[in-house]
């Protein structure tokens, strides 16, 4: 359906792509395209009535209205207004204003939460009270209020400028982004070098975009990323968490951080991680991310703070390395390894620390894991990390970084029932790491009372 509706709607010449705004929106009529509003979130339907009965103008815009689109399920849904945020704020109690860069307002419902953008104006002149750009273009500021068409302008990629009309049902495409739509690609509206400088992570949402829908990127608006990767040292590290969020616990982890390392974005992101990484580094990542985005569509839960410390983990142990040359024990070695690489990286993510700790854990376990003696195995076994710790440690072996056979051995422990359990342990050879001598005191002769 959607290629017929690209043939009917741009008769211009296979291959071309016109990167200028169109003079107007193409506006695709109820019964040309296939989306239905059985298929909008009932809360982000609430926003668009309740904003249109109020007198104010709304449309369901970007990402929501893309994957509709293709036939997709929409995990979000985003709303363009003529409503200040404050106005929209005064609409809905169940509301908070955020942000300073750009005023939005979170309308919250329950677990679900649909954001509302205000229009915003086309770029303004320098010296604008509410537009401020830094030195490198980056914008810092842009509350500058416009209308539907200058909005448009405003959107990051030509399939996100795409508007959902609760009015008449139509579609409004602004820039061409069925196009691209159907093209399967990635295009950025304007010029890219000085799209990307106005917010570099447009760079990573290309990724990620790239990724999930298996598009590729356009060659003019890939170009520019090789040499600006740099302009993301400056974002703000609680951003870059977020954005890191999107990019590996969305299903695409894996697709997404081959991207990364292709257009050298990733050591901007893990500079402690070498590019390319070493043979058991890049092994250990990729099959991280693969297990990540299976269990991701298997419904299954996932930790982030796992391939945070799996993507940690070499520069953690090259650390730990140099401490040990320097005569300190390994599992202080370690400890100080980790909090060294933990403070610098989250100058460049902010990392939670709840995360940071699930981390420590879980390399702390990697050596633990190998002492088995006695009750250590049942102590371990109960640990909180242990499953991610386990997890970890058959991802290390797998990648070849260790032999394998520990993995098994604890497979088989959480299989057993008690009794093998402690025939197990009972069978470990008494060499086995973990076991410690014991020195017995000297027997000494009683003395004899006659003496």
């Amino acid at each position: 359906m959607l290629r017929k509706l690209i043939q009917r709607l741009t008769p211009t010449k296979k291959g071309h792509h016109k990167k200028t705004m169109p003079s107007g929106p193409q506006i695709i009529p109820r019964d040309q395209h296939c989306i239905s509003r059985n298929n909008i979130s009932e809360s982000a339907l609430k926003v668009l009535y309740r904003l249109k009965n109020a007198g104010f103008e709304a449309y369901l815009v970007g990402g929501g209205v893309r994957d509709l689109l293709l036939d997709g399920h929409p995990k979000d849904f985003d709303i363009a207004t003529s409503a200040h945020p404050e106005e929209v704020n005064a609409l809905f109690r169940n509301s908070r204003l955020i942000g300073r860069r750009f005023r939005l307002v979170h309308v919250l419902f329950g677990r679900e939460m649909i954001e509302v953008a205000t229009f915003r104006a086309a770029p303004q002149e320098p010296g604008h009270a509410q537009h401020q750009q830094s030195e490198t273009g980056q914008l810092l500021k842009d509350n500058v209020y416009g209308n539907l068409d200058e909005d448009a302008l405003r959107r990051d990629f030509t399939i996100n400028a795409l508007y959902y009309s609760i009015e008449d049902f139509t579609v409004r495409d602004f820039a061409n982004g069925l196009d691209d739509l159907e093209k399967r690609q990635i295009q950025l509206i304007g010029d890219p070098e000085s799209r990307y400088r106005e917010d570099p992570v447009r760079m990573l949402r290309a990724i990620r975009f790239a990724a999930k829908l298996n598009f590729d990127i356009a060659a003019e608006t890939a170009a520019p990323i090789h040499k600006l990767g740099n302009l993301l040292d400056h974002i703000p590290n609680a951003r870059l968490f977020d954005e890191s969020q999107k990019i590996f616990t969305s299903g695409y982890a894996e697709a997404s951080w081959n991207l990364l390392q292709h257009y050298n974005l990733a050591t901007h992101l893990f500079p402690f991680i070498p590019s390319p990484p070493g043979e058991h580094a890049t092994q250990l990542i990729i099959q991280a991310m693969r297990n990540t985005d299976e269990r991701i569509q298997a419904g299954k839960h996932i930790a982030p703070s796992f391939l945070f410390a799996v993507l940690l983990w070499h520069p953690v142990r090259e650390e730990m390395e140099k401490l040990q040359d320097q005569g300190l024990p390994p599992m202080q070695a370690l400890q100080k390894a980790a909090h060294c690489i933990i403070e610098q990286q989250i100058q460049r993510i902010a990392v939670p620390r709840r995360f940071t700790i699930a981390m420590r854990e879980m390399w702390d376990l990697q050596f633990k894991l190998a002492r088995r003696n006695g009750n250590r195995a049942e102590r371990l076994y109960s640990h909180p990390r242990f499953r991610a710790a386990y997890d970890f440690l058959l991802l290390r072996e797998q990648s070849g970084e260790i032999e394998p056979g520990l993995g098994e051995w604890w497979t088989t422990y959480q299989e057993a029932d008690e009794t093998e359990r402690q025939k197990m342990v009972t069978e470990l050879a008494p060499h086995a790491p973990g076991r410690k001598k014991r020195r017995r005191r000297p027997k000494t002769k009683p003395s004899n009372p006659q003496d």
